[in-house]
């Protein structure tokens, strides 16, 4: 995949992902990674954007896991 592919990959997704709901962010999530590790395997930089952008959805991800958790 070439550098190009990978930035307009990235950004379509940025796009789908503003003002989405929280179900299409966690679905998203798990594309959102694998576009920042192609990009990270080709020796290309991640914008700070993107890796917010990622740090973001994880933690969206991961408190979407505790909240069906009896208490």
């Amino acid at each position: 995949m070439t550098t190009k592919s990978l930035y307009s990959e990235a950004e379509q997704l940025e796009q789908k992902l503003r003002n989405a709901s929280l179900d299409t962010r966690l679905a998203l999530q798990p594309s959102v990674s694998k576009v920042i590790d192609r990009m990270r395997q080709e020796g290309m930089q991640v914008p700070s954007r993107l890796r917010r952008l990622d740090a973001a959805l994880c933690e969206d991800a991961i408190e979407a896991l505790f909240d069906n958790l009896p208490v």
